[in-house]
Order: structure tokens, then C-alpha cells, then sequence
């Protein structure tokens, strides 16, 4: 049985390329439309600090596929319960099937969902993705996990888990077992209570370069259940000021329209990395701006 998409919602305009290139290989994103840098088969939903980074789904007409991520990667928004609720919601009016991205799931502390299966309903229209990448430093390895519930059926009754083993089984021959005994430790008692060490080390990173970039007058997003800080520069292109801060400083960050054309005028700056490193990096863009 094959997936027919009539089209696809990338959540929110601003988001992995993953979700956009998968669409791509499989052939179902459409022409590029050149002038605008957008697939004419995706739906982009326009997600920003003035709709708490969630679009109004009232006015959003049925898709097959939802790609969502929460916490999200670039803004370091983790979305609400109430906000998760109208999206299974929607997917059940609408017959849609989330993609739910829930790999920084570690990184929140605030109370918010930490898997689309903690909201009622969604075990019947939600597949979840997550990986030991971002709590872990899992990202060469290459170890995560796919949960497709039975009750996820097709239109026709057709149990999607079935189609799901089928494709794994034919194209995966599954994660190493160095790989696979690197995952076990990491979930043990031991390694669960260094994981948690880590991801507060790097949320203190991130509470730091916060703090910096608020002292300096800049707007910045996220951060709190994420390692993610995203930056608003108002009337700037996303490229000059990744540009600027890295010929001036030699700090790395990432231009927001890399990530989808709700990007612009935005860049991420991350958490990841050594405190001194974080520290040098703050002085640095309190010297700049």
C-alpha cells in the first residue's frame, strides 16, 4: 500500500530541512518555486512569537502529513499541552498523520509534553521519532527509535505498522550492536543520571548566552526547553548577521533562513559546547553589539 500525499505541512515555517528533503526524495514535495524558495506541494505554516510559535489550525485545510517538532529545532519552543491537543485534534478531523520529532523531549523541564502520546487520541494518528543524538552525543553514531502504534490504521483499515516493518526490514539491517550497547548503557540508572548532567550543563550554557544577548537588547526565543537560543534582528537578512558575528568574532552560529523562509531576520545560537567556550563567546558579543 502506498502513501498518497496530496500534500504536506511543515511545522512551523521555520524547521529541519529533514522534513523538506524527505519529501523531496520521495517525490512528492512538488516544483520548487523559485521566486519564494518554497515547494508548491508543502504547505508552510507561519509560526512566530505572534501566535506563540502555532498556527491558527481553524483555518488550515486537511493535509495527509504533519511533520512537527517540540522542542523545536531552530526556535526552542516546546509546544503546550493544549497546543499538542488541537493538533491530534486536527489530524483525527482531518485524517492526517503526525510526524511527531521528539529528540530535544529531554531538555523539557516546564511541564510541557514530553511525547505527542501524552495527549488523548494521538496513539491513532501520530507516528514519534526520536534519538540519543541531542541528550546523548549520539549524532555520529547514528541510534534512535520510531514508534508506530497499532492503532495508527490507514483510511482503508490497513494497519500502517505493517507497511512500516515491511520498509525497515527491506532497507535497514539495524543499528550496530556497539551502537545498540552505547543506547542500553545510556538508559541505565548510571547512565540516565549522567544524561541528565549533561543536558543541565547545557542548559546552563544556554541560560548564560541568554542572559548575554537579553543584556544587549536583543529579542531571543527559546532556550528553556532546548539548547536552542533564536535571535531576532529585526530588518536584517538572517546571512549578514551570521556573516557579521562570525568575521568579527569568530563565533559560529546558524542564519534562521537556512531553515525555512519563516527564518529571516533570525539566526540560532547554540548551547552545545564548553563553558569556557560559552563564556569567551558572550564576552566576544557583548564586544560586538
Amino acid at each position: 500500500m502506498v502513501i498518497c500525499f496530496t500534500g504536506l505541512y511543515l511545522y512551523p515555517g521555520h524547521g529541519t530541512e529533514a522534513y523538506i528533503d524527505s519529501s523531496v526524495i520521495v517525490g512528492q514535495a512538488g516544483d520548487l518555486e523559485d521566486e519564494v524558495g518554497k515547494y508548491c506541494n508543502i504547505e508552510y505554516l507561519e509560526c512566530g512569537p505572534g501566535n506563540n510559535f502555532f498556527p491558527d489550525l481553524k483555518g488550515t485545510s486537511r493535509t495527509d502529513i504533519i511533520f512537527f517538532c517540540s522542542p523545536n529545532n531552530p526556535t526552542g519552543h516546546a509546544a503546550t499541552q493544549n497546543q499538542l491537543e488541537q493538533l491530534v485534534e486536527f489530524a483525527r478531523n482531518n485524517g492526517s498523520i503526525i510526524i511527531f520529532d521528539s529528540a530535544y523531549a529531554a531538555y523539557v523541564t516546564d511541564g510541557c509534553p514530553r511525547s505527542i502520546y501524552e495527549i488523548p487520541g494521538a496513539r491513532e494518528v501520530a507516528i514519534e521519532i526520536s534519538s540519543f543524538s541531542k541528550f546523548s552525543g549520539f549524532t555520529g553514531v547514528r541510534l534512535g527509535w520510531t514508534v508506530v502504534p497499532e492503532e495508527l490504521l490507514f483510511s482503508s483499515g490497513f494497519p500502517v505498522i505493517n507497511d512500516f516493518n515491511r520498509i525497515i526490514c527491506t532497507c535497514f539491517n539495524g543499528a550496530s550492536n556497539i551502537a545498540q550497547a552505547g543506547g542500553l548503557a545510556c538508559l541505565s540508572s548510571e547512565g540516565l543520571e549522567a544524561v541528565h548532567s549533561v543536558v543541565d550543563y547545557y542548559k546552563e550554557n544556554t541560560k548564560i548566552l541568554i542572559d548575554t544577548l537579553a543584556s544587549l537588547g536583543i529579542k531571543v526565543y527559546g532556550g528553556i526547553n532546548a539548547p536552542y537560543v533564536w535571535a531576532h534582528f529585526p530588518g536584517r537578512k538572517s546571512w549578514d548577521v551570521f556573516a557579521e558575528i562570525l568575521e568579527k568574532t569568530h563565533i559560529t552560529t546558524v542564519p534562521g533562513s537556512g531553515f525555512g523562509p519563516g527564518g529571516e531576520e533570525y539566526i540560532r545560537i547554540s548551547g552545545f559546547g564548553h563553558r569556557e567556550s560559552i563564556l569567551e563567546a558572550s564576552r566576544r558579543l557583548e564586544a560586538l553589539f
